[in-house]
């Protein structure tokens, strides 16, 4: 089975979700518009958003032949849970307050929110292994999509205040779960 374009586009946008959410934070603590660290944030993101799916997707390469029988089963349960913790954690998410004063961009920090927000990314990358996606096409993708959001998601919070987070988890997760859904009742309609 071969996700399509949308498919994909959409795996993208629920993917960058995690990344927009901190983003719009990020923008919070920004007392005016700092284009130059919008940009820097949204590398980040957008490079370990593609990084982590195609070392998912090397891992899954690896052993995809041993698991071809069931891997539709596999890309719904990754989707689906990565999915539903996005849900959880929109739903379950304290409120805190941004910190207003102006900070400098601490890339230790932002290197640490890059790895924590790609996690799902690389299961997702072994669910790209089971579904034989093109990868390249697929990483990148995902990898402009989550800058593009990101810096957006900068942009957002500076702007307009926190008032979208939880809407963009919620989203996320929503799409990753629809998606998960799809594959697998393709797969047993097909079967």
């Amino acid at each position: 089975m071969v996700m399509g374009l949308w498919e994909l586009l959409l795996t993208a946008v629920g993917l960058s979700m995690d990344a927009f959410a901190v983003s719009v934070c990020k923008g919070l603590a920004m007392k005016r518009m700092r284009y130059g660290q919008a940009v820097v944030i949204g590398l980040y993101f957008g490079i370990f958003q593609a990084v982590m799916p195609l070392i998912g997707w090397l891992l899954g390469t690896s052993f995809s032949r041993y698991i071809e029988a069931f891997d539709h089963w596999i890309a719904f349960v990754l989707l689906a849970f990565i999915g539903g913790k996005m849900l959880w954690d929109a739903f379950h998410e304290e409120t805190g307050s941004a910190d207003a004063a102006e900070q400098k961009l601490n890339h230790k920090e932002m290197f640490m929110l890059a790895i924590a927000t790609s996690i799902d990314a690389l299961a997702v990358g072994i669910a790209f292994a089971c579904l034989d996606v093109p990868v390249v096409r697929s990483v990148s993708l995902i990898g402009a999509v989550t800058f593009v959001l990101s810096f957006a998601g900068v942009w957002i919070g500076n702007r307009f205040g926190n008032r979208f987070q939880k809407y963009a988890g919620i989203a996320g997760g929503a799409v990753l779960i629809l998606i998960g859904v799809k594959i697998l009742a393709e797969h047993l309609l097909q079967g």
